[in-house]
């Protein structure tokens, strides 16, 4: 779905099976990552939009300080004790706009399918001007897709999205498309405008099954969804448990992982 901007306090509501249910990211995301810079006890690193922790272990794994920013304070107590650990990792609570941080002082600053909540320019200078020279500014996000093995059960889903979603949001229902190399490409191309260079950009695949409870479960961690009125979210999510049932009982999601990476 589209972002919906002014709904990045809906995460807090549901942190706790936000953190249960978001996917992480595939360990050959992460390698990329490390052949592009070598990240240990010496280095310091800021996450973006930590949420539930799903991109921050192996990085944290590493041995590196790492400070988390994130927006939510249920997020943030939930990070502390998940992390708990770690003797280098530290959160602040705030947006990462707002958030006072040391200039030309970081290795690496990574955002994990949140920074798109931060506006571009704000978020792209100032990323620039806490790294240090030669540092690297790390951005990549799921895009997860509809279950096109089973074309009926999609068909009957984006039905229920336009009697219940888009005529609550007050929108057309727009076409939905896999996520693209030429997106990954656009979207790291960005840094050049803000005087990043060694730009690169990497895909990755997997499928993730689940049934139709686990379903109605993950949709209700996206912001949209959340800030739907009640009494329609649960007719809307019960009209959806019902097709999956009656199409096998499960719904396979395909998703595609963009990795852009930029060298300040």
């Amino acid at each position: 779905m589209p972002v919906i901007k002014g709904l990045e306090w809906t995460f807090d509501t549901v942190a706790s099976i936000y953190e249960k249910l978001r996917p992480g990211y595939v360990e050959e995301l992460y390698r990329t990552i490390f052949d592009y810079i070598s990240i240990d006890e010496n280095s310091r690193v800021v996450e973006v939009g930590s949420g539930g922790g799903q991109a921050t272990s192996p990085i944290l794994e590493k041995g590196c300080r790492l400070t988390a920013v994130e927006y939510g304070e249920k997020f943030s107590k939930l990070l502390k004790e998940k992390f708990k650990d770690y003797p280098g990792f530290s959160v602040i609570t705030g947006k990462f706009e707002d958030t006072d941080l040391e200039e030309n002082a970081y290795d690496l600053v990574f955002s994990a399918s949140a920074f798109h909540w931060v506006p571009e320019q704000i978020g792209y200078e100032k990323v620039f001007s806490i790294l240090k020279k030669g540092s690297v500014f790390a951005r990549f996000a799921n895009h997860p897709f509809k279950d096109k093995g089973n074309p009926a059960l999609s068909m009957e889903i984006d039905n229920i999205y336009d009697e219940y979603y888009y005529t609550y949001h007050n929108r057309k229902r727009e076409p939905i498309t896999e996520y693209t190399e030429q997106q990954a490409k656009d979207r790291a191309m960005i840094a050049e405008k803000y005087g990043f260079t060694d730009i690169r950009y990497a895909l990755f695949t997997r499928e993730r099954v689940f049934s139709a409870k686990e379903y109605i479960q993950l949709l209700g961690t996206y912001s949209d969804h959340i800030a739907i009125e009640e009494t329609v979210r649960r007719k809307f999510f019960s009209k959806i448990e019902e097709a999956i049932d009656a199409h096998g009982g499960t719904i396979t999601i395909y998703d595609t992982i963009d990795l852009q990476l930029a060298r300040k």
